[in-house]
């Protein structure tokens, strides 16, 4: 988690000093409510890792990427955006492909503790994807992105005492890759396409990386998802698709 983020802070700031992008008007206005963004990125990294150690890769991603239901719901007391039921539907279908994963509701249970933890990190990238999208029609997205890693850097820092790691050359450049690709990048891109679309439609829209997160898991780990995770994530891809096709049928000015 620590590497991850630390990783994807350093390279970020490593762009912004080359633009040349000052920090200050971000800093200036928003700098308590991006240390908090940062509490709870780091907060969302640990309950996701949680729920992969416990659990699977596969049982982790579809958990988490429960979050679209919360940021319907969320929305609109945090907006001054409608509820889209038709939306509010499309989230109710991902919640119920997460559960369709779960053998039983017993906290005895791996897959239950795993879904349960990644709930809690589905939560809060909720949190996230609401407050992100708010500050990116003010604020470049590469430097939010920079400050949120930072801080989320800072708040994980601690965790070296309780848990000291002397990670191999290997393991580094795998943080690298990690923090530069699917942190740094990802990160930025995804506060960057909330300019112009709903938080709603984004969180609804990447609850497709369940998906080719499990076949990467299968090639990579040999983790061979179950049938009842196999259902829930075709569940969750069906919403996916409606909801692209349905962003796109908006008129250009609702989009």
């Amino acid at each position: 988690m620590l590497g991850r983020v630390a990783f994807a802070s350093l390279i970020l700031g490593l762009v912004l000093w080359w633009a040349r992008q000052s920090l200050r008007p971000i800093l200036r206005r928003h700098a308590a409510l991006l240390v908090a963004l940062g509490a709870v990125l780091a907060g969302h990294w640990a309950a996701f890792f949680q729920s992969i150690q416990v659990s699977s890769v596969a049982v982790g991603l579809l958990s988490c990427y429960s979050f679209p239901a919360f940021t319907v719901l969320l929305e609109p007391l945090l907006s001054k955006e409608r509820l889209d039921k038709r939306n509010l539907l499309l989230a109710a279908v991902c919640l119920a492909g997460v559960f369709l994963i779960v053998p039983r509701l017993d906290l005895g249970n791996a897959t239950y503790q795993g879904v349960l933890w990644g709930l809690l990190a589905g939560v809060s990238f909720a949190v996230l994807t609401l407050f992100n999208r708010r500050l990116a029609q003010e604020h470049p997205s590469l430097g939010l992105a920079f400050l949120e890693d930072l801080f989320a850097a800072l708040f994980l820092l601690p965790c070296l005492i309780f848990v000291p790691a002397r990670p191999s050359t290997r393991d580094l450049a795998l943080l690298a890759v990690l923090g530069v690709f699917c942190t740094a990048l990802s990160h930025t891109l995804f506060i960057q396409g909330m300019k112009r679309i709903r938080a709603q439609t984004a969180s609804i829209i990447s609850s497709l990386e369940p998906v080719y997160g499990i076949l990467l898991a299968l090639f990579l780990l040999g983790e061979v998802p179950a049938v009842r995770t196999l259902v829930g994530g075709a569940v969750i891809l069906t919403a996916v698709l409606i909801v692209t096709w349905k962003e796109k049928s908006r008129p250009p000015a609702e989009s």
